[in-house]
């Protein structure tokens, strides 16, 4: 029996108090060094800041250089609703499945906190125990991620020290947000920036995107089924397990049960219905210009820091409000989206064609006939991220991986079929990437020569499913668009003039250096037949003859060809050094491609291509005007050259881009179009360039992957499967009466250009007639 009157149990319940309140003093001054960066030990505390004033939170927008809003930057896709506009179904599975005693705690709740350490020591801690952050901790975390380096102190090293004190600014952030806001407006933080998987944030986006609802029209399964997913959202992705994704909601189901949101009969009516999506992911797709826009998105948070760090701001892309002023041209954007899809269209027919009832994943095999590449489906699927997150769940076990690979899905699927270009279908992830895999791809961009203003860019044919950008990001083989560089080489070097002529005839290459050992190489024309005739330089490349390209490359080497390159803006990073980069065999992006082309329109100043001409604060205060880069990288003389021995393409017989004259009539008016078609070896790359006085366009059209491609060169071709988008554009940039800087016009010639090719002659229109006679004595030599 205890004493209570002795002087030993008296002892041992003061020395039990002294410890609780040291204990108690210990931790109340733990949470002050906290909140204030004791000796710089725990890091800086975010405040209220953001929340007290939220119409500082807005979002940047970015304007086409002609006035039109192009689109929005702004944090991750939500929608901000208030409590009135959403379903009781949802705050009610809400609480019960994440903190039933929301109503009852001021921001801790210490009960709670107690169940889940009581779980975790009696290994008992379920999903219906619970975890011990409340929903306000929970807020405080999306809002201000306290686990960020910048709010990292000298303890922040140490890993269980450094979730301790982010678990303890948690708990001070809840407080201060318990004491500043109601527990209604406080539900609607966690719901308005809570992720629900898919690039999906907020309860009004989730349910547009997951049941295309609103959020108030939620029923209680759909309630269930995306409270169940805030768990982990990639885990419970209802499209990809859709299995766990129901146990999950059935979970949630018997969490409203027990806290009486519902009866035991709505409890198994509920739990047993399926789930029904109507998947339809929202995000920023609907930007006009979204590939260029998602392209400067990454350079715009760059400029932002060093602009921050050099003037002591704080701005962000997504909540400063910021006023961007793009150089793309909201009509010559239009004309090119047009243009290129009209085009990509009708090349998607040719190929869906051209390929039916085989699979167009082939190589030539020893028999030169094609043949479809073995599990190219099969090793395709393992690069995506689908199969990596599939490897994490079931591991080794390839076989359920592969089943739930082969599971029909509902989903929708880019199509060119209808307007809204998208159809509703039932299909396994297997079966899309092989629907996928049959598209041809195309990047395009337009840019003014004298301002290095990008004036359009269409980085693929649909953004909203096929975000890859094959303008900045694409790099593919150029074919002969690269041939000009050469010719430029040989120029520059004075080994040839635009008077002189090289006979059509093999050129053999002793051996060089490959990757695989010195080897000989003889180029073929791409009719596979040597005309012998001697052909002006403009008549060459015009024609495309891969042999006077070779001869010259020859005389110039590759390694004076890849500098030229460079000097020209081209990234030669990787380029091979020897005699096939004469047919364009190194990859290249069509953003270089079209900068590089600018240079000869721009009496040889190379232009760093300027995609935004200013950035403003909300307040409209000039932050930065973007200024010409030029630099004079080859002489008005040689740049001029240049035009003149392009223009064979488009003006003279055999030229292949004839077409643009006869068939789209653009050569009228005295008009002149320097241009260069290219096809890569076995057809994968069709390129075209092409350059007016005042604008130089650019685009590739090719497949996924090289071994994608069509048949022959009658319809892989750079003039067949590229060039058809560029004239449809020069069409409606002609058309278009307001765009009067781009109407049709001869080059300007420098000051003093002269050509003199003794029996050779330039006519009134600038154009190079050769005599017909045989070759001299002298040129028979040079050949």
């Amino acid at each position: 029996m205890i004493d209570f009157a002795s002087g030993q149990y008296r002892t041992t319940i003061s020395r039990l108090w002294k410890f609780v309140l040291i204990s108690l003093a210990a931790i109340v001054l733990y949470v002050l060094a906290v909140s204030v960066n004791f000796l710089w030990l725990f890091g800086g505390m975010p405040d209220l800041k953001a929340l007290e004033n939220p119409k500082s939170q807005e979002a940047s927008t970015i304007y086409f250089n002609d006035g039109p809003q192009m689109g929005k930057f702004y944090l991750e896709n939500r929608t901000p609703i208030d409590i009135t506009q959403v379903s009781p179904n949802v705050i009610s599975a809400l609480l019960a499945t994440e903190d039933a005693r929301f109503m009852k705690h001021s921001g801790i709740d210490f009960r709670s906190i107690a169940r889940a350490i009581t779980g975790i020591l009696t290994f008992q801690n379920t999903a219906s125990t619970g975890g011990g952050s409340t929903l306000t901790q929970q807020t405080a975390k999306n809002l201000f991620n306290t686990r960020e380096e910048q709010y990292e102190g000298i303890l922040g090293d140490l890993p269980v020290i450094k979730l301790v004190i982010a678990k303890t600014k948690e708990w001070i952030l809840a407080v201060r947000l318990e004491r500043n806001y109601t527990k209604q407006e406080i539900i609607m933080m966690y719901l308005n920036t809570v992720s629900f998987g898919n690039n999906t944030y907020g309860i009004k986006t989730a349910a547009k995107t997951y049941f295309n609802r609103e959020p108030w029209q939620l029923s209680v399964e759909e309630s269930a089924t995306l409270v169940g997913m805030l768990k982990n959202p990639s885990l419970f992705d209802p499209r990809v397990f859709e299995d766990r994704s129901r146990e999950r909601r059935n979970v949630v189901l018997a969490q409203m049960k027990k806290y009486k949101f519902l009866t035991t009969d709505q409890y198994v009516a509920y739990k047993i219905k399926p789930l029904k999506l109507d998947f339809n992911i929202e995000n920023q797709n609907t930007n006009k210009a979204p590939y260029y826009c998602a392209a400067i998105r990454d350079y715009l948070k760059s400029w932002i820091k060093q602009y921050n760090q050099e003037n002591g701001k704080d701005l962000n892309l997504y909540t400063s409000g910021l006023k961007i002023y793009s150089t793309l041209d909201s009509r010559m954007q239009k004309a090119a989206e047009e243009a290129v899809m009209a085009n990509m269209r009708d090349q998607q027919g040719k190929f869906y064609q051209q390929w039916r009832g085989r699979n167009p994943w082939v190589f030539k095999n020893a028999a030169n006939q094609w043949q479809e590449m073995p599990n190219f489906i099969e090793n395709a699927v393992k690069r995506t991220s689908r199969y990596r997150l599939l490897k994490e769940v079931y591991g080794d076990d390839k076989a359920k991986i592969w089943q739930e690979l082969n599971k029909p899905v509902k989903m929708k699927v880019f199509t060119y079929a209808n307007r809204r270009m998208e159809k509703d279908t039932v299909m396994s992830p297997i079966d899309s990437l092989r629907y996928y895999k049959r598209l041809l791809h195309t990047g395009f961009v337009s840019m003014d020569p004298t301002t290095g203003y990008v004036r359009a860019w269409v980085g693929g044919i649909n953004f909203k499913y096929m975000k890859f950008d094959h303008v900045a990001q694409g790099k593919r083989q150029p074919g002969s668009t690269f041939k000009p560089f050469v010719y430029l080489t040989a120029l520059n070097n004075n080994y040839f003039t635009t008077c002189d002529r090289i006979t059509d005839s093999p050129v053999t290459f002793a051996a060089y250096e490959d990757g695989n050992g010195p080897r000989s190489w003889t180029p073929k024309n791409s009719t596979g037949r040597y005309s012998g005739r001697a052909l002006s330089l403009r008549e060459a490349i015009g024609a495309s003859v891969n042999s006077v390209s070779a001869r010259l490359i020859k005389k110039s080497t590759a390694a004076a060809v890849k500098k030229t390159a460079a000097d020209l803006g081209i990234d030669t990073t990787g380029f091979p050094t020897n005699p096939t980069l004469c047919l364009g065999t190194a990859d290249v992006s069509v953003m270089d491609m079209v900068a590089a082309y600018c240079t000869f329109a721009n009496s040889g100043h190379r232009v760093e291509p300027i995609t935004i001409y200013r950035i403003t604060d909300k307040n409209d205060n000039v932050l930065h005007n973007f200024t010409l880069n030029a630099v004079q990288v080859i002489s008005a003389q040689k740049a001029y050259d240049m035009l003149y021995l392009m223009r064979g393409a488009t003006e003279d017989p055999g030229g292949t881009a004839a077409r643009l004259a006869s068939q789209y009539k653009l050569l009228e008016s005295g008009n002149q179009i320097a241009a260069k078609t290219g096809t890569t070896s076995s057809f994968s790359d069709g390129w075209f360039m092409g350059i007016t006085q005042n604008l130089v366009s650019g685009l590739w059209v090719g497949g996924d992957d090289r071994s994608i491609h069509f048949k022959d060169i009658a319809f892989g071709q750079g003039a067949r499967l590229a060039m058809p988008a560029w004239g449809l554009f020069m069409q409606k940039v002609y058309a278009e009466k307001s765009l009067t800087k781009y109407k049709p016009g001869p080059f300007l010639k420098p000051n003093g250009y002269k050509v003199d090719c003794g029996g050779y002659y330039i006519d009134s229109a600038q154009r190079y007639i050769p005599p017909q006679i045989a070759p001299t004595e002298e040129e028979e030599i040079l050949n």
